[in-house]
């Protein structure tokens, strides 16, 4: 019986761990996070051109001249309610994740 449940919580354990190999593996061949960075490199770039201009052209500098502070608020109750399922999704896979591995942990510790 023992061995049996064993065998389902580790066979649960690979399956999630494949999930999560593939799903961030696809997001690094798509080039999601370097897109994301260029974005912010990009960004700053024209911020430090700016900055040299300025600094070239005996401006007075502010540092809130080159902060990007465009903050739209972009939520509505669709967004709301997938931001509060994703937190309860990385609440439940934390717990599952810290149970594996303590369930691994007594495994190999006996």
């Amino acid at each position: 019986m023992k061995h049996k449940k064993l065998n389902k919580i580790f066979r649960y354990a690979i399956f999630v761990s494949f999930v999560t190999f593939f799903a961030l593996y696809l997001s690094q061949s798509t080039g999601y996070f370097e897109y994301r960075n260029s974005k912010k490199v990009a960004l700053t770039n024209s911020q430090i051109e700016k900055f040299e201009k300025d600094v070239k052209a005996g401006k007075k500098i502010d540092i809130e001249d080159y902060i990007d502070t465009n903050n739209q608020n972009y939520q509505n109750t669709v967004s709301k309610t997938g931001l509060t399922i994703s937190n309860l999704t990385e609440k439940v896979i934390q717990k599952l994740i810290n149970g594996s591995f303590k369930v691994l942990g007594d495994l190999v510790g006996e």
